[in-house]
């Protein structure tokens, strides 16, 4: 025991020496080296008192705020985030900053390294300023780099409705997601949050299953992050299957190389079998080249035991942040482009596909480019490939033409590898007008679309919000309102309210989209708008109408979720007598349609579709978004001529799950 107990004191005292031989702190002026915690003490001290001397020459307010900075490894100071609502304030505080003189930057193995602190204001004995470096409590969370990093904000819709200051702001764009952190981290404080949901662990093993990465290594000019991910669920549908089940075990590594590089790369092994009518329609949309079935929302899949599939993925992208207004990335993962629950533009509903992609942000504009090379898996190959290769391009500029209103234009066109054409460079010109491009290489070369969006702030809590889509329009028969099958359009409209009736954490969306018959859909059905046998953008594909009503509340690591479902969507027949295509199935092809007017939504094998959902649960480990969780689902269908993919029948579906809460499960089908 004593001789435990002395190296115990003994690691501890050269762990000590070693640090305090290799790291040094800040130095400003007027303060000296002599001793490390007097040089920290007068760094914090001086660059305060010089600090208010600048700000109150600019103000005489009072209003309390705090600032997190940091003191960079070239001498400056800069800026990371002003927590108040005030943009006055905000500003004040940015100039005053500036003008404060440089300084020695604090140094690691003689290597100069970025610090940050905290200052509030005013300075109280009840609340001074709090310096954020090793040996501080608080400096595990507030120095987790992932967070002024150019990696991308894991997209799902539940935490995503928890970056409000973000979403609400008067100048941010926020319809192309994911987001990334070094631009979400200007609005919010996610070192905070995450310190807000700390549980105090003194353990190893207690820090990193609560609290943190399970393996963090960072350097002055380098940082990766480690993390097994798990999504597993165990549940009981009304079918005669035993029960339902998902085991999802993977590895995710995630890291940066100074400020402009990142890198993460995600491997996932999963096996699953879900409610029975999931387990149909994932059969159903089996590739008719090879493979037993497409588990919705992820990949292609083989058959695992008593009617499981067998369903591995792998996603990764390395960001760029090639200069302060644009952002490159290139990957194999999923895109988003709306405000919505669901988007008509490019949603994250279907498996990933490689991308290249541009995000250029100025003034009040973003613009973003998308390159992407997707899967027809319904035709037959080129020789030596093992599925039919297409691709797509599409750009989107977001333009906040005022405070509140902000209006998003969207094109995209989608074409088929073929012997005497492959990428196309001509699509590679970020500001071309795709829709004359493909008129000019033939209406059959390419599939190109239009979109609108318009998005209004009514106040602080309040988001108003609306896509359209325009596939193909003949305006003299549009004018008649004959039904024209040609004249295929979607249309959205949402509206989103945050800390609805002034409840902190409680969030509240309703949504409507409805899609024409026909639309996404093409003549040559290799170039419709799918990809491995899923739809591009809304999960119905077309001819459908849908509401969907939305409430969530978290309270520090709790959260409950409801969700309702209905509408109507107009399935074919594919009998004998009656082959027709009716404008559902955005890979049939719009030449075997059922006629050329009258052609209205909802119309063939009419169902009508209620889908309602609760979920509950808690975070486990908020750095990695482990959750526990329970949820309990209901889904009636119902339609004059069901068969054996779409039966009559009200689903019921029980799950208990324990997963990492990185991507999105779209059940509402």
């Amino acid at each position: 025991m004593t001789r435990k107990f002395f190296i115990i004191i003994t690691v501890f005292i050269n762990s000590f020496l070693i640090y305090a031989q290799v790291e040094k702190p800040p130095v400003y002026k007027g303060c000296k080296t002599d001793s490390t915690l007097t040089a920290k003490k007068c760094f914090i001290e001086n660059v305060t008192t010089d600090f208010i001397k600048n700000y109150q020459k600019d103000t005489t307010a009072n209003t309390p705020f705090s600032v997190l900075f940091t003191a960079t490894k070239e001498g400056n100071f800069e800026v990371v985030y002003i927590k108040t609502d005030n943009p006055e304030i905000k500003q004040k505080v940015r100039a005053a900053f500036a003008k404060l003189p440089k300084f020695t930057p604090a140094s690691f193995s003689q290597h100069p390294i970025d610090q940050q602190f905290i200052l509030t204001y005013p300075i109280t004995e009840n609340n001074p300023e709090i310096p954020l470096t090793n040996g501080n409590k608080r400096d595990k969370s507030i120095n987790n780099p992932l967070y002024q990093s150019t990696l991308r904000v894991s997209f799902s819709h539940q935490n995503y409705r928890s970056l409000k200051a973000f979403d609400t702001n008067l100048n941010t764009h926020t319809a192309v997601k994911p987001y990334n952190f070094n631009i979400v981290s200007k609005e919010i404080d996610f070192d905070s949050i995450q310190e807000a949901l700390t549980i105090d662990k003194t353990t190893w093993l207690g820090r990193k299953f609560w609290n943190e990465n399970m393996l963090d290594v960072q350097d002055g000019t380098y940082w990766f992050h480690l993390d097994p991910i798990a999504d597993l669920q165990l549940g009981k549908d009304n079918s005669d299957n035993n029960y339902t089940y998902n085991n999802t075990r993977a590895i995710r590594v995630e890291g940066g190389l100074g400020k402009k590089i990142g890198f993460s790369s995600t491997l996932f092994e999963s096996q699953g079998r879900f409610a029975s009518y999931f387990n149909k329609y994932a059969r159903a949309i089996k590739p008719s080249t090879d493979g037993y079935a497409v588990v919705p929302g992820r990949d292609i899949s083989k058959g695992y035991k008593d009617n499981g599939f067998d369903y591995p993925l792998t996603t990764g992208y390395l960001s760029i942040q090639a200069t302060d207004q644009i952002n490159v990335q290139f990957g194999h993962d999923r895109n988003f482009i709306g405000e919505g629950y669901r988007s008509l533009f490019l949603s994250d509903v279907g498996a990933p596909y490689t991308f290249l992609k541009f995000n250029t942000q100025f003034w009040k504009i973003q613009y973003t480019n998308i390159w992407t090379w997707l899967r027809d898996v319904n035709t037959l190959p080129e020789e030596n490939e093992p599925y039919k290769r297409k691709y797509m391009a599409l750009h989107y500029l977001s333009w906040n033409a005022t405070k509140k209103l902000n209006i998003g234009l969207f094109e995209s066109v989608i074409w088929s590898k073929t012997e005497d054409r492959g990428f196309d460079v001509q699509y590679l010109n970020p500001v071309i007008f795709y829709r004359a491009l493909e008129f000019s290489n033939g209406s059959k070369s390419g599939n190109a679309m239009l979109g609108l969006s318009l998005n209004y702030k009514l106040n602080d809590n309040i988001k108003c919000y609306s896509q359209f889509i325009l596939d193909e329009l003949t305006m003299s028969e549009f004018v008649k309102k004959d039904g024209y099958w040609a004249n295929k359009y979607g249309i959205q409209l949402g509206v989103k309210y945050y800390d609805a009736f002034k409840i902190p954490n409680l969030y509240l969306q309703a949504e409507y989209n409805q899609v024409r018959p026909y639309t996404y859909s093409h003549s040559k059905p290799e170039i419709n708008y799918g990809h491995v046998n899923q739809s591009l953008a809304h999960l119905w594909g077309s001819n459908f109408k849908e509401l969907t009503l939305i409430a969530n509340y978290q309270k520090n690591r709790w959260f409950g979720h409801a969700k309702l479902t209905t509408g109507i969507k107009g399935f074919d027949y594919n009998t004998d007598d009656d082959s027709y295509s009716y404008g559902g199935d955005v890979f049939k092809p719009y030449t075997d349609r059922n006629g050329n007017y009258g052609i209205e939504i909802g119309q063939g094998n009419k169902a009508s579709i209620f889908i309602g959902e609760l979920k509950a649960g808690y975070i486990l480990n908020p750095a990695t978004n482990l959750k526990l969780f329970g949820s309990f689902l209901t889904r009636d269908f119902q339609t004059p001529a069901p068969d054996s993919i779409f039966e009559n029948k009200t689903t019921t579906w029980i799950t208990i799950g324990f997963r990492t809460d990185i991507n999105n499960w779209y059940f509402d089908f």
